[in-house]
């Protein structure tokens, strides 16, 4: 594949993405062409460190910049200098005009806005990549936000996913080391992302579901759709005020039990993980508040992840793993958790995880750091071939931004005390025991996990067997019918010499006279020629019908 087999319209901005990928360092990862139309190689040849990835990807817009946001949940993919700056990527833009925004208002919702609102504020109360959000006011006097999408983005975000997809293409093609990142599927998880986000209605499902589930946790507020005013387009909430906990002063943090709070919070969050399995995957500090009632506010639900009920086993039992400092138990669990590819090195691949857990665990008077270990097991996982659930990444940032903020409400906070507390009640619930440490916690796990998968293996395993799946039994299965096609090859070859020398020896005797005659010519031959004309047409017919059966198998 070359430039030319992109569309005309593509290529200028092929080229511009290109450039960004050859300035941090992927030159090698484009096609041989393209590498000589940016230049001869030299300093671009390799990665600029000055270069500052976020701030270009700022600049070729949108897409990007949630392209950014996404690898920076990819440290199996990402190098470290590069997520740094990509976890300093802000997702705020240049607002548009207050005028776009009520009509795209009208247009989704066939109303006004003055109609809508007793008052509406044109000014933006903050402004991103893909929406911008307007205070306002209800007739019955609730106050709300109003976020809208920005005009425009369909076909400017196709084009860009086009020219991802196809530059991913080219990687996979020009490079090993991006076959096995496997970038296309970098790119369609950035399109299934973004295809959600654009689409408000699921963020407002999700509000009603989080709203639900918070619902069990007092100091956790969620805030409210406003279902009449919201569509694919736009998100009409309640304004719920607050205070990002970052920004908080010592004072106010003496006005309330912050140990409290961060327990509450994480045991929440436990709970989506490893009970629910759908999580909200974006708690960076912007989007939790600590509000006037000194309760935590969780907004922006558009980012969400999703676990199966035995990937949340196996990461209950993988989080426990790495409190209890146990690197073979943890790359034991991670390996079930991934698919091992052609190349998956098991011997460096669990070497490298009990390297990793060992050189993380603080000992018992510092916190073990959950998320940077999950997200370090994501890159030692790909670089020995073993492919984990794209999940499990966004579940490393996700608990990396947890415990930041629990950190931030209680500097004492300790993160596997929390999880082993609740896996603890998960546990219990699930196989109904007592109190027990957290290695027998997750060794009863495994046991219950093999009781429940072992017949169904066995089944499998016996059923592959009997209808001949088997690789070998397939290839033996093979052999037999080469061989029964062989045999009876050679049974018609032999039929029909036995067939030829009956004629041969009829034709041969009707020249000897004989005392025994059939239709006045010697009997012998007369015997001889009818058992062969009898045999022929029984080996013919034979043929025949063998032949339909065959035809009818295939």
């Amino acid at each position: 594949m070359s430039i030319a087999d992109l569309k005309p319209a593509q290529l200028k901005r092929y080229f511009e993405i290109a450039r960004v990928v050859a300035r941090h360092g992927g030159r090698e990862w484009l096609p041989g062409d393209t590498r000589n139309q940016l230049g001869e190689p030299g300093r671009q040849e390799k990665a600029d460190p000055e270069a500052d990835l976020a701030r270009d990807l700022e600049a070729l817009g949108p897409v990007f910049v949630k392209l950014g946001q996404l690898l920076s949940t990819r440290p199996d993919i990402v190098p470290a200098a590069y997520l740094e700056q990509l976890q300093r990527l802000c997702s705020g833009a240049a607002p548009f005009p207050a005028g776009i925004a009520r009509s795209t208002f009208e247009d989704q919702l066939g109303v006004s806005t003055s109609k809508a609102f007793a008052s509406f504020d044109d000014e933006p109360f903050a402004a991103a990549s893909l929406s911008q959000v307007h205070r306002a006011r209800l007739h019955d006097g609730l106050d709300v936000v109003v976020k809208i999408q920005r005009p425009d983005l369909d076909e400017a975000i196709a084009r860009d996913l086009d020219a991802l997809a196809a530059l991913a293409r080219f990687a996979g093609q020009c490079s090993e080391e991006a076959r096995c990142l496997d970038l296309p599927g970098v790119v369609q998880q950035l399109r299934e992302s973004l295809l959600q986000e654009l689409d408000f209605d699921n963020e407002r499902a999700n509000l009603e579901h989080f709203r639900e589930f918070f619902a069990d946790y007092p100091n956790i507020v969620v805030p409210a759709p406003i279902d009449d005013y919201s569509s694919t387009r736009v998100l009409t909430m309640e304004y719920v005020p607050g205070t990002p906990v970052t920004d908080l002063s010592g004072v106010v943090m003496t006005e309330f039990d912050g140990a409290a709070l961060a327990r509450e919070f994480f045991d929440a969050y436990l709970q989506q993980v490893l009970v629910e399995g759908f999580f909200h995957a974006d708690p960076h500090p912007g989007n939790l508040l600590l509000t006037p009632e000194r309760r935590i506010a969780v907004l922006d639900f558009g980012m969400v992840g999703r676990f199966g009920t035995s990937q949340q086993r196996t990461l209950t039992k993988l989080l426990l793993a790495i409190g209890d400092c146990d690197g073979e138990r943890a790359a034991r669990v991670a390996e079930e958790l991934g698919t091992a590819t052609r190349r998956f090195d098991r011997g460096s691949f669990e070497a490298g995880i009990a390297d990793l857990v060992v050189r993380n665990n603080r000992g018992n008077e510092r916190r073990a750091d959950f998320g940077l270990i999950v997200m370090d097991i994501c890159r030692v996982a790909t670089a020995c071939g073993l492919r984990l659930p794209r999940e499990l990444t966004l579940l490393g940032k996700t608990l990396l931004n947890l415990d930041q903020f629990a950190v931030a409400l209680n500097p004492d906070f300790d993160p596997y005390e929390t999880i082993r507390d609740n896996a603890a009640k998960i546990i219990r619930g699930r196989i109904d025991s007592e109190s027990l440490p957290g290695r027998l916690y997750a060794t009863m796990a495994d046991t219950r996990d093999l009781a429940e998968k072992l017949p169904r293996k066995l089944g499998k395993i016996l059923d592959t067997i009997a209808e001949n799946r088997v690789s070998l039994t397939v290839e033996l299965a093979e052999i037999r019918r080469l061989t029964d096609t062989i045999r009876t090859l050679a049974n018609r070859i032999s039929v029909g010499i036995i067939l030829a020398a009956l004629i041969v020896g009829a034709a041969l005797l009707m020249r000897i006279d004989t005392e025994f005659t059939l239709f006045g010519y010697p009997g012998l031959a007369i015997v001889l020629f009818l058992a062969a004309a009898a045999g022929a047409l029984w080996f013919a017919v034979s043929v025949i019908v063998d032949d339909a059966r065959s035809s009818r198998r295939r």
